[in-house]
């Protein structure tokens, strides 16, 4: 078994490398499933031979190399002289390494077509429309996009969506006979396409973060490797798509959320409301990162998107000095232009609020009450939880007591649901 310090090592390279590596074996090969399954292999390997002979001098290469020969292999078994078995063992013979040598190639040449510097960022995006595919379920495109793009392992997918390592992989094994069944080709969607299928990368990298950013379950309230990792997927997406707008404001988006992070949790891991929270720890850093990258969404785009806007939204509360200093009228104005561009009752729920921030509770209180009479967010902790602070902040302690006790009843998160029986408390 290979020690720590190896693991760590081979750990390290796989999460910086993961996506380049499938991405130009799903290129060569065509085939994305037998692609993740062969870097996995040579993943095994690496593990037992490292700690051995000691890491190589170029290890995506070795990486590389090793899941290449896997491939032709299953193709070996699969047919030995079918057409693309001959095509692989052309480009072999191009690439000018023997099959039984070392499988180190420690300048990165002898990869020839396959380890293509000009192609690996458009193997990195093909990879990630691939794996965002819509003729997959959310779920599976979730699953598949963190394990090829962002190298995460079954077992840390399913650590961080609090569901069996189990699940995890038969949304991945499902994902992978879909994309086959579909015939989904490996490629960058062309360009009149590639407006609709932007939409579903970027919806996962958001369900991601926001799964990173307030867990729906469990006893922590953020999960600051997968919300890292969506931060991580969008600054690539935003490399790779200069030109897309959205691309950027859901950069800006992230980055301006997570800069929040360092102060909404306490030295025990309970949250720390908006109103409470000691904005010296903010992380100016993002911050700036974040402002950086709406105004490049501004530049590239002709007006901010849906995520654009929300980002701005972000914008707001970052560069105010307290609650009372927040442009809360301009926030209404971005929640009601969000609306337009994408109508959800989310977006109506937070339009009150800051409406209530804005001209006080009484203001808000009828477009809570017409969701609640919508009925869409009947599932959700979020609305009685409105309700029941703005029923509070009226001194209709009753109502706002019947309203807190449900969105206890209703909320997934330990953390949050304290929150609330605090509130619930505090009326007493």
């Amino acid at each position: 078994m290979a020690d720590p310090a190896s693991r760590e090592t081979v750990a390290a390279v796989w999460r910086i490398e993961s996506a380049r590596i499938v991405g130009a074996l799903a290129r060569y090969t065509g085939d994305l499933a037998l692609a993740e399954d062969v870097a996995q292999e040579a993943l095994a390997e690496a593990l037992v031979t490292w700690p051995r002979d000691g890491a190589p001098r170029n290890p995506a290469g070795w990486l590389l190399t090793v899941a290449r020969r896997r491939a032709i292999d299953m193709f070996r078994r699969r047919a030995a002289l079918d057409d693309r078995y001959a095509a692989l063992g052309a480009a072999l013979a191009e690439g000018g390494i023997a099959s039984g040598g070392d499988p180190e190639s420690p300048d990165g040449k002898s990869e020839g077509v396959l380890w293509d510097p000009d192609r690996i960022d458009d193997d990195v995006l093909a990879l990630m429309f691939t794996a965002c595919h819509p003729v997959l379920s959310r779920e599976a495109r979730v699953a598949l996009t963190l394990r090829v793009v962002g190298g995460l392992t079954s077992d840390e997918i399913a650590k961080a969506f609090l569901v069996p390592t189990a699940t995890v992989q038969a949304r991945i094994t499902r994902a992978k006979k879909t994309l086959a069944a579909a015939r989904v080709r490996f490629e960058t969607p062309p360009a009149e396409e590639r407006a609709a299928r932007l939409g579903s990368v970027l919806s996962v990298l958001y369900v991601i973060f926001t799964e990173g950013s307030t867990a729906s379950s469990g006893n922590t309230l953020i999960r600051f490797d997968l919300a890292g990792e969506a931060q991580r997927l969008a600054r690539v997406l935003a490399h790779l798509m200069p030109r897309e707008p959205e691309a950027h404001g859901l950069l800006a988006l992230l980055e301006l959320t997570a800069a929040r992070f360092p102060a909404r949790t306490g030295p025990d891991g309970e949250p720390i409301l908006l109103e409470h929270q000691d904005r010296r720890r903010w992380d100016r850093a993002a911050i700036r990162r974040g402002r950086a990258a709406l105004a490049r969404a501004a530049q590239v785009g002709r007006g901010l998107g849906p995520y654009g806007l929300q980002a701005a939204i972000a914008e707001c509360h970052a560069v105010a000095p307290t609650v009372e200093d927040t442009d809360w009228e301009r926030i209404v104005l971005l929640y009601e232009a969000l609306g337009r561009l994408a109508p959800s009752p989310i977006t109506d729920l937070n339009r009150a609020v800051a409406i209530a921030m804005a001209r006080g509770p009484a203001a808000a209180l009828p477009l809570v009450d017409e969701l609640a009479s919508a009925a869409t967010l009947s599932a959700s902790h979020l609305l009685p939880t409105v309700r029941g602070e703005l029923l509070t902040r009226l001194g209709r302690t009753a109502e706002a007591r019947a309203e807190l006790e449900r969105a206890a009843e209703l909320c997934g998160n330990d953390r949050e649901r304290a929150v609330l029986r605090r509130k619930l408390a505090d009326l007493d």
